[in-house]
Order: structure tokens, then sequence, then C-alpha cells
């Protein structure tokens, strides 16, 4: 899945297109913008590394983080629709994970967790167990899929 493609996709669809981006620290939005022309269709990114950045940024509720912690479903939903209600965008995709290397008590190395949020449509989440391919790859992995999730949902 090419980052043109998903361009010329969400371009036909009329659709504008925004990332949150935590493990990935902007590589989805890079991906976007590498390609000329970019501006009609990719309205924004927001690279959110940190929990305060989280919050503060994208509206993620501080309870949300501590009760299930910033690698879950339930953050990354959060992320996606704080960038939607932050954005003029029409459609948002969310990722946060552990690309390592180590991982934590609870979560492994490779789980990267997204959201994608549509204006009028409910929100969507998913966990991607990449598993211990080393930083570069689990980041260029979770990259790979959230254009995937891009452009499946620009014809739905």
């Amino acid at each position: 899945m090419s980052a043109a493609a998903l361009l010329d996709a969400a371009r036909a669809a009329g659709l504008t297109l925004a990332t949150a981006e935590s493990c990935t620290g902007g590589l989805v939005a890079a991906a976007l913008t590498e390609i000329a022309g970019s501006s009609d269709v990719f309205e924004r990114g927001f690279v959110t590394y940190s929990n305060a950045a989280k919050c503060e940024m994208l509206g993620v509720s501080a309870q949300t983080l501590a009760h299930h912690g910033a690698v879950s479903e339930a953050v990354a939903r959060e992320m996606a629709e704080g960038a939607l209600a932050h954005s003029a965008a029409a459609l948002a995709v969310s990722i946060t994970g552990i690309a390592g290397p180590g991982s934590s008590e609870h979560k492994p190395e490779g789980r990267v967790c997204f959201g994608l949020a549509a204006q009028g449509k409910p929100t969507r989440t998913e966990t991607r167990e990449f598993g211990a391919l080393g930083r570069a790859e689990v980041r260029k992995a979770a990259t790979a899929h959230a254009l995937a999730l891009l452009m499946a949902a620009t014809s739905t």
C-alpha cells in the first residue's frame, strides 16, 4: 500500500486526513507529505510521544491513561477521536505502541494499538502484535498498517 495510492483514494472520496502518532513519531505523516500535492488531502499530524502531549494536544483523558496505559485500544480511540476534534479532517488514524527494544511487565515489544475515527461513524480500534522485530521494523510495520487502515476507510 503506497502513500500515493492512499492520497489518490482520499482525494477521489473527498476526504481529508489527520494522524495522531506516538511510537511512529510522525512516520505516517512523513510518508503522506513526501508526496507532492498532498496538502489538499493531508490536513495535519500530531506527534504525541509523551502522555502529557496526548492529554494536552488530543484531549486524551488522564484517567484513561492511568487505567489502561498509553499502549491500549482505549488510548488509541481517544487519540483518533482527538485528532478529528482538533482538526478539519474527516478521517484520522492513531498509533500507540511499544517499538522496543524491550517490553513492559504486561505489554510485549511490538504491540501496537491503532484507532480509526471518521466523522459520523463509530471509532474502530485494533491491536497488532508485530513481535520483537527491532525498533525500526516495528515502526515501519506500524506505519504500513496505519496507511492500510486509512486506505480501507476511504472506500467505506
